[in-house]
């Protein structure tokens, strides 16, 4: 076969000539939706027609003949195969063009054809086409534009024929390939498109959604015919750059030689073992990671966050692997976003929020990794031949030390050994029963399917308490005892009551749900909570008086005061929500909240602790704005328009076609403007005051500020105060004397444990006196080994100080404490000579560490090492001892 003659285009040419070829032809371009689906059933994005599904089942409609995309996808399933070959990949892109019945499908062949041969110049001569094996109308389609009969397959249901499950919309799907020539293929004389070698390479697939399967096997015609194309921009990235394998085409390129770079090692195109397969694993996660954390996911243990958690951490070990040294995912990030950036805006509006995540996910991984890899090299060590890891140990691996049971496979394989599988899944399995029994009591417990039933017959609640807070003629439309429904509820009993309007605000976005009263006619009813049961609205009601009956009309009252305060502590959250971006970066982004009548709560991306500077520099721009008296407008508005507006999203988070979009200050210049549908202050005066009362950390990247406004901040620094005069009066001084009066008591305190730590740890200590006096003598040197008591993990260096002064010669030491909070620390030390004899510090405490749950490490004369399991200190030891011969 000819060398390929047609002319190169880079990726983004590829892309931009797709998009606009559609276009031009009457269909709609779509953006790429977020990675997060709209589809429950789904992890992540894993097609372009996702986005499409409503318009295929009919629920939406479009005035153009059809759309185009570039959908960006995540599939994972075939993770073990990344960088072994050239065709798999964990993100890619999805070129497709799709119709909801205004595009024949003679069009659609049509179309392809041209887009291939005249746009792309791909050689007709080297293309091929498959039909499905009953499919005469695409036969003959192809054949009627020109393709030889020679050059168009017949497949079976498993290769050219799609369908969404045993029932329901399905049809025939034509496949076309590229021929990459004899010299990458089997062989074979009847190789054609179907075979698994590389030869034929399938770049676009038409599938004609045009049948409704029956229970009965019939397929009889849908309405109109849907299509939906797709073509793998990487594949085609790697034919229109005359490469065999799309990691050899300019994206992946930019990313592999910064992999080169950075590890020295050199990049070998038709290897996929070694580094070259690392390097391969390494850009195509590093994409991955960063597309999934600019879409809102960030890394956890479940879910989407697992998924992320697990490319991420499989990129690091890959690196480890070719000898990286430290922190280097930062550097893709930003070698992604200048590759990409232009196309998918996103990467570099979220660049910070990204590198800030990864830096920390990386660190975090890098010392588990150490650690991991102590217990793991250890436990395959004790392994025979051909035996397989035990399921306990990889499930360790995995829960303490974060390990993705197939890094763990990976490692296993690599050192000649399987790991029991089964047994890991029933480790998971009873961790997970573990976690169902912890939350058998809570609130989704108790869910039942009345409410289901109940979504199904009842309308949405009507909600109408923005601007009211008591509504004259609400009517009950059902009432709830203990998950069933009934007529009536009577004095002294609690249930839950639905009513067609509502000035209750049920709880969501953070803000708990509104209390307040019922009355009716001899009735009265309290109202404890309010809660969103899928669009009905559920009141947790006390009948206090008289009978509360399913069809009555009652007059709803909402607690007004705690209403007022609400409002000011959720406008209270937006404007910390603005204030945090404004000095801390863009990159922030609610992940959470909590809105009181008391206190507010507010969690946000952030990979810092904030400084004490920071966090009154947020609290005064809050203050600024609350003392400025600006309006606060609510608007509602089309989607597309409220972002056009510069209106926040949540990170992540998925909204209608018309949204509430919530203002604080001037239309033309806003100090905040966010879409949210809970309620409000009208003015940032109403607040009063704002107090942060603390910051701390909820998790990976996730940093939480509690605190008060209104009259919470009020009762907040009274409290204060009366800590600060109930202190005077214990220290007999003024307040303003209380920091200066605890300053000189400190320094006394402070004095007086110097002085103890110097006996604890000093020669006149009866403790190390002790562990000297039981010194094993080695012969080339002695050896101390002592758990001691009453130290921090800092103390044990004196200690070991002093057994270098009160021991004559060569001496080496492993000593260990638990801290005041609890914690082990180990410690181990030796002078040169005891080095020069063998014993290494550093070695003892990675192998010990472990052990206590923990890892460390240092030089051969000097490590340290803390853990959180001070019950494995005895074993610790131990095994010290027994690495040490003894």
């Amino acid at each position: 076969m000819a060398a390929a003659d047609f002319p190169m285009m880079t990726t983004a040419e590829i892309r931009s000539a797709f998009l606009t070829f559609f276009e031009e032809r009457g269909c709609k371009l779509f953006p790429s939706s977020s990675l997060i689906p709209d589809d429950p059933s789904l992890l992540l994005a894993n097609a372009g027609m996702n986005q499409f599904k409503a318009y295929y089942q009919g629920s939406k409609t479009m005035r153009e003949i059809g759309a185009t995309s570039c959908q960006k996808c995540v599939r994972t399933n075939d993770i073990d195969i990344i960088g072994s070959d050239g065709r798999h990949a964990s993100f890619f892109e999805m070129l497709g063009n799709f119709s909801f019945g205004g595009v024949s499908k003679e069009q659609a062949c049509s179309w392809a054809l041209e887009l291939s041969t005249q746009v792309f110049h791909l050689p007709i001569e080297r293309l091929y086409f498959t039909v499905f094996t009953d499919d005469d109308e695409t036969y003959d389609i192809w054949r009627k534009l020109g393709v030889e009969e020679s050059h168009i397959s017949r497949l079976g249901e498993d290769d050219n024929f799609w369908a969404a499950g045993p029932t329901g919309p399905c049809g025939p799907c034509s496949e076309i390939y590229y021929d990459q020539g004899e010299d990458v293929g089997c062989g074979r004389p009847d190789c054609a498109p179907g075979c698994d070698c590389d030869r034929f390479l399938e770049y676009w697939n038409l599938v004609f959604t045009q049948f409704d399967r029956q229970e009965d096997g019939s397929m009889p015609e849908l309405p109109h015919r849907n299509l939906d194309t797709g073509m793998g921009l990487e594949r085609m990235s790697a034919i229109m750059q005359h490469k065999s394998s799309f990691y050899d085409s300019d994206i992946m390129q930019g990313l592999i030689k910064l992999g080169e770079d950075i590890s020295g090692v050199t990049y070998v195109g038709d290897d996929y073992t070694g580094a070259s397969r690392s390097l391969r694993i390494i850009a195509d996660h590093a994409r991955s990671v960063d597309f999934m954390i600019s879409d809102g996911i960030l890394p956890g243990n479940e879910g989407r966050g697992y998924v992320l958690r697990r490319l991420l951490r499989r990129a690091v070990f890959h690196g480890r692997l070719i000898g990286i040294e430290g922190a280097f995912l930062t550097r893709f990030i930003d070698r992604v976003n200048e590759l990409m950036g232009d196309a998918y805006p996103e990467l570099l509006k979220n660049a910070a929020l990204v590198k800030g995540i990864v830096s920390a996910e990386e660190d975090r991984f890098s010392t588990t990794l150490d650690n991991g890899r102590v217990y793991l090299d250890e436990a395959l060590a004790g392994l025979g031949d051909g035996e397989e890891l035990a399921g306990s140990a990889a499930f360790m691996l995995h829960d303490t030390f974060g390990f993705p049971i197939d890094l763990t496979v990976e490692i296993a394989e690599a050192a000649g050994h399987g790991v029991d599988i089964d047994g890991f899944n029933r480790e998971m399995e009873a961790q997970r029963e573990r976690a169902r029994a912890n939350v058998k009591g809570d609130a989704w417990g108790s869910f039942n399917n009345i409410w289901s039933e109940l979504a199904d017959t009842l309308p949405a609640t009507l909600f109408c308490g923005y601007e009211d807070d008591v509504l004259e003629d609400a009517r009950v439309l059902a009432i709830v005892r203990d998950g069933e429904r009934v007529a009536a509820a009577a004095a002294g009993e609690d249930v839950e009551v639905v009513l067609d309007r509502a000035p209750f605000y049920a709880e969501m976005g953070g803000q708990v749900g509104d209390t307040g009263t019922l009355a009716g006619e001899g009735l009265a009813a309290t109202v404890s909570d309010t809660q969103n049961r899928g669009g009905i609205y559920a009141l947790c009601v006390h009948v206090d008086k008289g009978t509360l009956a399913e069809g009555a009309t009652v007059c709803a009252s909402v607690d007004h005061h705690r209403r007022e305060l609400l409002r000011r502590n959720h406008t209270a959250t937006h404007l910390l929500d603005a204030a945090l971006k404004e000095v801390l970066g863009d990159h922030v982004n609610q992940a959470g909240s909590l809105v009181t009548p008391d206190h507010l709560r507010f969690d946000f991306t952030h990979f810092d602790a904030l400084t004490t500077d920071e966090i009154r520099a947020v609290e005064g721009l809050v203050n600024r704005e609350i003392f400025a008296a600006k309006p606060v407008v609510t608007q509602e508005m089309g989607i597309d328009e409220a972002k056009a507006a510069g209106a926040i999203a949540l990170f992540g988070e998925k909204y209608g076609e018309r949204v509430r979009v919530v203002s604080v200050g001037t239309e033309e210049h806003p100090f905040s403007r966010e879409l949210c549908g809970g309620t409000h202050a009208r003015n940032t005066a109403e607040i009063g005051l704002f107090r942060i009362v603390s910051e701390s950390s909820t998790g990976s990247n996730v940093r939480r500020i509690e605190a008060v406004a209104s009259e919470g901040a009020v009762a907040y620094l009274e409290g204060r105060a009366r800590i600060a005069e109930d202190a005077a009066a214990v220290l007999k001084c003024r307040v303003d004397e209380v920091p200066e009066r605890i300053g000189a008591l400190n320094q006394t305190l402070c004095a007086t444990e110097q002085k103890l730590k110097a006996a604890l740890t000093g020669g006149s200590s009866d403790a190390i006196a002790q562990a000297i006096d039981a010194a094993r003598d080695l012969g080339a040197y002695k050896l101390v080994i002592a758990r001691l008591s009453g130290l921090e993990a800092a103390d044990l260096r004196n200690v070991w100080d002093t057994v270098r002064q009160k021991v004559a010669g060569p001496v080496a030491c492993v000593l260990a404490t638990v801290t005041e909070k609890g914690q082990p620390a180990l410690l181990a030390g030796a002078t040169d000579e005891a080095v020069s004899a063998g014993f290494k510090a550093g070695d003892i405490i990675k192998k010990i560490a472990p052990l206590v749950g923990g890892g460390g490490g240092g030089r051969p004369t000097m490590a340290q090492a803390g853990g959180k399991n001070a019950a494995g200190i005895d074993d610790a030891l131990a095994a010290a001892e027994r690495e040490l011969g003894l």
